[in-house]
């Protein structure tokens, strides 16, 4: 089992320097998320392959991998354009990651929930032109339902990868999207069986409690979504419940701090976390 760090709160580290930071934090996996000077939100890669050969160095000198990039690109988006765009950034993220050694890319299904027949559309297109090149490079695909997203309930989530029906494309379980995700960590992790390869880790409170007006949001009837990645134990997730299920089915994947609440205290929030992880799996 991998435990990695997603280092987005110290993202301001310069690459190069980053590996050794996450070293002395106790880690020895980063899932290397957006950051402006690698892979940026939504837009093509800023880095070059010079610094891709330095960045490869560090991290050996500070023994420590990348267990997974996650890249997030507008490849289901209705715009088709847009599309064209996310399929150029996701190839040159690809061979940055061959070119890292590294076998595990994350991502999230993207386009828009009002509009998902046209959205899954559009991410069959992108499928189609992007399967082989993971085949290729040998890297595996790892997806999440994410709230706001063409699809975002887990066992949706399940089974439209099953459709998919490829040995290289799996589930990832976010604990801090429980309450997007159908609110039951047994259920979707028994679904998904051997599919399910990663999961984040971070806690959130249930936004539909209190019969739905925990969070008050203006105007009436938004469609806006809600959540949070917060410490574990700051929130409502039953973090007893999930990794209970996590042993039962013998998970042996990787699984990910990810917390994006406190970056004025991001490193001891890296270490508590790593800690509480720990404490989890020794139980």
């Amino acid at each position: 089992m991998k435990i990695a760090l997603d280092p987005y709160m110290i993202r301001n580290v310069p690459l190069l320097e980053l590996p050794g930071v996450v070293a002395e934090l106790g880690y020895e996996w980063i899932e290397l998320s957006p950051r402006e000077d690698f892979i940026p939100f939504f837009r093509h890669p800023r880095v070059d392959d010079a610094t891709v050969r330095k960045f490869r160095k560090a991290l050996d000198s500070a023994g420590v991998g990348i267990s997974s990039l996650l890249p997030l690109f507008r490849w289901s988006g209705p715009d088709e354009d847009a599309r064209q765009a996310a399929v150029r950034y996701w190839k040159r993220s690809i061979q940055i990651a061959a070119d890292l050694g590294v076998d595990s890319m994350i991502s999230e299904f993207n386009g828009r929930p009002e509009d998902p027949d046209r959205s899954e559309a559009q991410f069959w297109k992108s499928l189609d032109e992007l399967l082989p090149v993971f085949e290729r490079e040998g890297i595996k695909l790892t997806l999440e339902p994410h709230p706001d997203d063409f699809i975002e309930n887990g066992y949706d989530a399940i089974n439209l990868i099953r459709g998919i029906n490829h040995p290289n494309v799996t589930f990832l379980y976010c604990a801090p999207h429980t309450f997007h995700i159908g609110n039951d960590a047994p259920g979707i992790i028994e679904y998904a069986g051997d599919l399910l390869t990663h999961v984040h880790l971070a806690d959130a409170f249930d936004h539909t409690a209190s019969s739905g007006n925990r969070y008050i949001l203006n105007p009436p009837g938004t469609t806006a979504r809600i959540h949070q990645h917060l410490d574990m134990g700051e929130g409502e997730v039953d973090f007893d419940e999930l990794f209970r299920e996590l042993r039962t089915h013998g998970f042996d994947g990787t699984l990910t701090a990810c917390v994006f609440a406190w970056e004025e205290r991001a490193k001891e929030s890296s270490v508590l976390m790593r800690e509480k992880i720990a404490e989890y799996l020794a139980r």
